[in-house]
């Protein structure tokens, strides 16, 4: 009997070549370590929309909300641009979000020391980098009411709304509390309570969470703008910022490339917990499809093997697991395995998306 149960959404582009080598990992698990896991696989983005004309199929929306955690590719793609807007892929995705409620989304940035000269920043700014942004995901402008293009007089307007409730701002403070207990204990929260009324309810409530709940936990506040410099200027200065929709977006990418490669970091979309005590989850690969290069063995699927050790942690009870992967993933860097995404060194030759899933399990099989 499987101990969990896991939805495989490949998507698009390279999400299809990087799923092969997680389902390659994931079998690894259940015949080295006794980890059974019941995996089924379906379709979302341009995927979905060319067999059932819509992103996401209501059949699949269902088995998302069943099941322990959804693991994504990604979606998109040119062949949709041309697609009315509540037809293009990235809907699927954002229809997953809000309906399963995945309030809580959690993007790592960590740099692996054998990947610190890839970062446009100097190496001593970046080695051993490791912080956690929790990005809050269901609110805020990207679902605000109003919203659309509107005629206004003799030209058009475009309209969108950031809006958030207190109960949005106060459960994505306490994830980022609770996350902060695990590690080391400092929260940042980051929005513009200078020039937004959103962003002084977002402070106020922040603040009442900690000094009502989490007093324990270092809390500081900086405009969100304030905190893009200080993450390009020194990023180990923090630990776990906690942040809404739009910002979270953005600074979640800025912490990205200071690991040297989009291709490398995972993410964890959390929610309220289900009967069983696990949060409903969903986790994903922050790269996109890249279009460009499917098909081709470059695609690095080392995000969406660090998405599945996010899964592993979060949602099956599989800490050690985890660890165990991830130090996986760190001694192939080591070694010199390189995807085209992270060449930069003359005279590495590059390896395939499949060479990338050889090295990751022959140092799993190496640390038993």
């Amino acid at each position: 009997m499987a101990d969990a149960s896991l939805l495989i959404l490949p998507g698009d582009g390279i999400g299809p070549e990087v799923m092969a080598e997680v389902r390659r990992v994931i079998a690894w698990f259940g015949d080295k370590r006794g980890l059974k896991i019941d995996v089924s696989e379906d379709l979302v983005g341009g995927a979905a929309y060319d067999k059932h004309g819509v992103p996401l199929a209501d059949e699949t929306m269902a088995k998302a909300q069943e099941v322990d955690a959804v693991l994504l590719g990604a979606v998109g793609g040119p062949a949709y641009d041309n697609l009315d807007f509540s037809l293009k892929p990235e809907r699927g995705l954002l229809r997953l979000r809000k309906e399963m409620d995945l309030y809580s989304n959690l993007r790592p940035a960590q740099c692996f020391d054998a990947l610190a000269d890839f970062s446009s920043l100097k190496r001593d700014v970046v080695a051993g980098l490791d912080i956690m942004i929790v990005r809050e995901l269901t609110s805020g402008v990207y679902f605000g009411e109003p919203r659309g293009i509107f005629e206004e007089g003799n030209e058009r307007v475009g309209i969108n709304t950031q809006r958030y409730t207190e109960s949005e701002i106060d459960r994505a403070a306490r994830s980022a509390f609770e996350l902060a207990r695990r590690r080391n204990n400092k929260v940042c929260s980051m929005e513009k309570a200078n020039v937004m009324e959103s962003g002084v309810l977002w402070r106020e409530v922040v603040q009442k969470v900690h000094d009502e709940d989490y007093p324990d936990v270092e809390l500081s506040h900086m405009y969100a703008d304030a905190g893009a410099m200080q993450l390009t200027r020194w990023p180990k200065q923090f630990d776990v910022i906690v942040t809404d929709n739009l910002f979270g977006d953005l600074l979640s990418d800025i912490a990205a490339m200071l690991t040297g490669s989009l291709g490398m970091l995972p993410s964890a979309s959390l929610g309220a917990p289900m009967a069983n005590g696990r949060p409903k989850a969903m986790y994903e690969p922050v790269h996109g499809s890249a279009p460009d290069i499917a098909g081709q063995g470059k695609a690095n699927p080392i995000a969406c093997i660090l998405s599945f050790a996010m899964a592993l942690r979060y949602s099956f009870d599989a800490g050690a697991e985890a660890d165990r992967l991830e130090a996986a993933v760190e001694t192939v860097l080591a070694q010199g395995l390189r995807t085209p995404d992270l060449l930069g060194e003359d005279g590495v030759s590059p390896v395939t998306t499949t060479e990338m899933g050889d090295g990751i399990l022959a140092a799993l099989d190496a640390s038993l």
